[in-house]
């Protein structure tokens, strides 16, 4: 079944990045890190449905997406750039890997913080930030999402990796071992972990000659 949903509010949060926020179907419940598969109300675009994590959390009255859009593939996310508010989209069922189990470091890369930024503003409202880390792999700096608020929630413990540009104070280059290293505090602490294939891919392989263990790797791709 797809729950028919009106946008409310449309914006840039980055350059290719739009911030949704479409109204909540009654009685819809889920857990800060999940998605759900979006379909656009309009003829041909209607079964191209995409994951989109909520960035909203459980009690808002509304449900938000953090999207990342592709204009130059002209599929999903470049028909997202043209809607407006009170346009119409379509959700599908509830789903997701992610959920928080304990204190620990949080690594994404690109559109991967989605998840860890619904679950950080969950922490914050609770008073329970505690040490969490993150660290967060990007391009450049115009690409970091919601930078601000990040940096507000975390502080020091907001971590910025930038592998296509040096800037002063932002980690250069790619997740290395040197990097995480530097970041897991204690070997029994959680590791989340969030983005393209190659980078989680390389990230499980440090964390492997790491000693990490396996069942403390909470994971998403996309």
């Amino acid at each position: 079944m797809k729950y028919p949903v009106k946008i409310r509010s449309i914006v840039h949060v980055t350059h290719d990045v739009l911030g949704i926020r479409v109204d909540k179907p009654e009685g819809w419940a889920y857990t800060p890190g999940q998605a759900t598969e979006v379909f656009i109300d309009k003829e041909g675009w209607k079964e191209e449905g995409r994951p989109f994590t909520f960035t909203s959390l459980p009690d808002d009255a509304y449900l938000e997406f953090t999207i990342k859009t592709y204009p130059e593939r002209k599929g999903v996310t470049a028909q997202l750039r043209q809607l407006k508010e009170g346009d119409t989209l379509l959700l599908n069922d509830i789903f997701g890997e992610i959920a928080y189990k304990g204190e620990g470091l949080f690594i994404a890369g690109g559109a991967g913080i989605t998840p860890f930024i619904a679950i950080l503003r969950q922490l914050s409202q609770e008073g329970r930030l505690g040490n969490n880390r993150l660290l967060f792999a990007n391009k450049r700096r115009e690409d970091i999402i919601h930078e601000e608020e990040l940096r507000r929630l975390l502080g020091a413990r907001f971590v910025n990796i930038l592998s296509g540009e040096m800037v002063p104070g932002y980690e250069q280059g790619y997740i290395s071992e040197t990097v995480l290293k530097a970041l897991i505090s204690d070997r029994g602490d959680y590791v989340y972990l969030c983005g393209p294939p190659p980078m989680m891919d390389a990230v499980e392989q440090v964390l492997t000659d790491l000693q990490i263990d396996p069942a403390r790797v909470v994971k998403e791709g996309f």
